[in-house]
């Protein structure tokens, strides 16, 4: 296959046809089976959440003490004799100011003064060069219910928005696509155990934004596609979406792989190489909840709005329209075929007849004289000599050669 043929060619061109619309059944029983693993994840076995939430402490120790794995098991070591354990390792900073982020379930100050005399004797350096912080679960609390509320006026101003601009259908649409995506991407976090910190919080708002984008770029090709489709009987209202979403899929990607790019870097680069600690968790949830706003935008929004539109009784006649005008043109097609195929076969039937007519005139022809010509048979007695006349032959009046 040419590369002018190829996939990614007819996607730019929007001519890949692939019918996403048609398959919505299939996507929304995958999205079903997806957010109700999701909830049960989130229900039964929650979240792996931060200091930040569940309350704790910090310990900042020196990279001069050795490896990560040095410091979380020294940490651990000390923590066990007061009761404490270890949540999360980490290395923060960068050139001559890294050091050791050990947070660990909450301590009271004595039990903190003990873990770090206790590192202090372990690792040979000042205890008082190992700091610590104290968080409450009670600031953890106000984050959550203030990000609560950040997101339903997000989601209420989002709906206002979209049904000024498109219609009450869209919004819905594009709602439900939202908060597929917030199930899914908590969902995610829950199964695989991700920590759930401040950072986060800040991440689902953002990536609310960037699924809304998407939807608003879908919605607007569907809306250019859609707009006086009843006065024609050429596509019914699935048909005209399904093109808007092949012909706006090439900038779907592209705006995607875009915004994943430098978030990645963040996420790998940033947290996996550099260290930077407090990226990865900003980082982490970009990354997925955007890869989740693409399919989401692309795979329910557009299938819902058509299932909703289709039950709007003008919608609905006119997709009835269009599917009796190609079933009569069908009927028309094979009775036309069908008439064509009998006259051929009627025409073969009667041309034997004159053939073989032809054939026998033609035949009878060959063998009947022309007028005045001899006859094919016996010569006449007076003809012999070959000489006009009868020469050579009876003489006239009966005369006799001597």
């Amino acid at each position: 296959m040419s590369a002018e043929n190829g996939l990614a060619a007819r996607l730019y061109r929007g001519e890949a046809g692939l019918n996403i619309v048609g398959k919505r059944k299939m996507w929304f029983t995958v999205a079903a089976v997806l957010a109700t693993i999701a909830l049960a994840s989130v229900i039964f076995n929650g979240f792996k959440l931060g200091i930040e939430f569940a309350g704790g402490n910090s310990f900042q120790i020196p990279t001069s003490v050795g490896t990560l794995q040095d410091a979380e098991a020294a940490t651990q070591d000390a923590l066990s004799a007061q009761g404490g354990t270890v949540v999360t390792a980490q290395q923060v900073g960068g050139g001559s100011g890294n050091f050791y982020e050990l947070r660990t379930t909450e301590l009271d100050g004595e039990q903190v003064q003990a873990v770090k005399t206790t590192l202090g004797q372990q690792f040979n350096i000042d205890p008082e060069s190992i700091s610590s912080n104290r968080v409450s679960e009670a600031w953890g609390s106000q984050v959550t219910n203030r990000a609560l509320l950040g997101l339903v006026i997000f989601i209420a101003l989002v709906t206002v928005y979209l049904v000024l601009r498109f219609e009450l259908k869209m919004a819905i649409a594009a709602i439900f696509s939202l908060v597929m995506n917030l199930i899914l991407t908590a969902g995610l976090y829950s199964i695989v155990g991700f920590e759930v910190t401040p950072s986060t919080i800040v991440g689902f708002l953002t990536i609310l934004g960037f699924a809304l984008y998407d939807v608003v770029v879908v919605f607007d090709k569907v809306q250019e596609n859609t707009r006086g489709i009843t006065a024609s009987n050429t596509q019914t209202y699935g048909e005209a979406a399904n093109l808007a979403v092949n012909q706006s899929l090439m900038r779907s990607i592209n705006t995607s792989v875009v915004a994943l790019l430098p978030v990645g870097g963040i996420l790998f680069i940033g947290a996996g190489l550099l260290g930077a600690g407090t990226l990865k968790d900003l980082g982490l949830v970009l990354f997925v909840g955007m890869a989740m706003a693409f399919v989401t935008s692309i795979t329910l929004a557009t299938p819902l709005l058509v299932v909703l539109k289709n039950r709007d009784p003008r919608i609905d006649a006119h997709n009835k329209r269009v599917q009796a005008r190609r079933a009569g043109t069908s009927r028309d097609t094979s009775a036309a075929k069908g008439s064509r195929k009998a006259e051929s076969t009627e025409a073969a039937e009667t041309d034997e007849e004159p053939v073989a007519a032809e054939t026998g005139a033609a035949l009878a022809g060959a063998a009947a004289p022309k007028v005045g010509a001899r006859p094919a048979g016996k010569r006449s007695g007076g003809a012999r000599g070959g000489r006009p006349g009868g020469g050579g032959g009876n003489r006239p009046g009966g005369a006799k050669r001597r």
